[in-house]
């Protein structure tokens, strides 16, 4: 978190540098978002549609309103998350995401359970 009186980092977007890389690659930029406290989750509880603040917080476990305001804010800034009438929900990009992140929980769980494995 920036200290008091200072702005906050902007959302990681290609094209930027973003934590571990400088050169602005969108997949570095990707895992620096995906790789930010709750933000996963986030988009997880978003999986089943819409959810108001209040409701999406609740089913965060306790995650306190400004980091949940500042991972809706990157969300939203990186396309992956919408905000409407009803609350928030994944964009069509957010949805194409997710997709994509249950092709590597597949690859994490065959990593998981190969032979060997200490």
């Amino acid at each position: 978190m920036s200290p008091p009186g200072e702005p906050r980092p902007a959302a990681p977007l290609p094209g930027r540098p973003v934590r571990g890389s400088r050169s602005g690659r969108p997949v570095m930029a990707l895992l620096d978002l995906l790789g930010r406290r709750w933000a996963l989750r986030v988009l997880w509880e978003l999986r089943g549609g819409p959810l108001a603040f209040r409701s999406l917080q609740a089913r965060c476990d306790g995650m306190s309103s400004s980091v949940l305001n500042q991972r809706l804010a990157e969300l939203r800034a990186a396309g992956i998350v919408e905000r409407e009438e009803a609350g928030y929900r994944l964009s069509a990009e957010g949805v194409r995401l997710l997709g994509h992140l249950g092709e590597l929980n597949g690859w994490a769980e065959r990593w998981a359970s190969r032979p060997g494995r200490p």
